[in-house]
């Protein structure tokens, strides 16, 4: 899962070097956060927040197949 939230922050940005996941797992939910770099941030959040609900929706997805709950956090 968590090269699947970097592949996409990597598809979406001007600096897909700076591109992190940071990947914690807590009991029954694993958080994914991702870190961009500042000027990126505005692409990765989208207007209105589309793209990232866009992301966690995704993301959500592949972890009802893998029967876990995860959590985007987008810094």
């Amino acid at each position: 899962m968590k090269e699947l939230v970097e592949i996409m922050a990597r598809s979406l940005v001007n600096d897909p070097d700076a591109v992190e996941v940071e990947e914690e797992v807590s009991g029954t939910a694993t958080i994914l956060r991702l870190h961009v770099a500042s000027d990126d941030m505005g692409k990765v959040i989208g207007k209105q927040g589309r793209i990232a609900k866009a992301i966690r929706t995704v993301m959500k997805a592949v972890a009802t197949r893998e029967n876990v709950k995860v959590i985007v956090e987008i810094s």
